[in-house]
Order: structure tokens, then sequence, then C-alpha cells
């Protein structure tokens, strides 16, 4: 998280929380990434954003499925996206 290139981060945020399989801790990793890029750049773009909703969504119905740290970078994009 110390690169200044935004597109770049979130990028593979977006691999990450793509690809890996139901059940893995990279999934809740992604979704709190993708937090702390909202927080550091003041921006998501569309599908990112789509991502971390999708992600916490997934996090609330199962947690087997995608841990609870989703939830919290779901909570920071709207902190400091101003999405409440």
């Amino acid at each position: 998280m110390n690169d200044d290139d935004r597109d770049f981060v979130e990028h593979w945020c977006m691999e990450v929380g793509t690809r890996a399989v139901p059940g893995s801790p990279l999934l809740g990793l992604a979704g709190l990434c993708l937090g702390h890029t909202a927080r550091r750049f003041g921006r998501l773009s569309d599908d990112a954003l789509a991502l971390a909703r999708s992600l916490s969504a997934r996090a609330e119905a199962d947690p087997s499925d995608v841990d609870g740290r989703a939830l919290d970078g779901y909570d920071d994009v709207r902190s400091f996206l101003h999405l409440w």
C-alpha cells in the first residue's frame, strides 16, 4: 500500500477480489484493501466500488465465504467516499 499509483493498487485489489475462490481469506483482504485505497486516494473506480459492496454483502450473508475484513473495508469506503 505504499505505492502512489492508485490504478496499480486498485488493479491488484480487483484481481485478488475477483479471482480468489469462495472461502479464501484473500477475499476479505481484498475488501479491506479497497477500503484502504479509498482512504488513501479519496476515490475508487465504479468497478472497485461495486466489488467492495459485493464482498461486504457476501461477508454479511456468509462469513465462511468472505471474512469480516470485507465489512470493515466497505465501512471505510463509505466513510472516505462520503457514501453514507
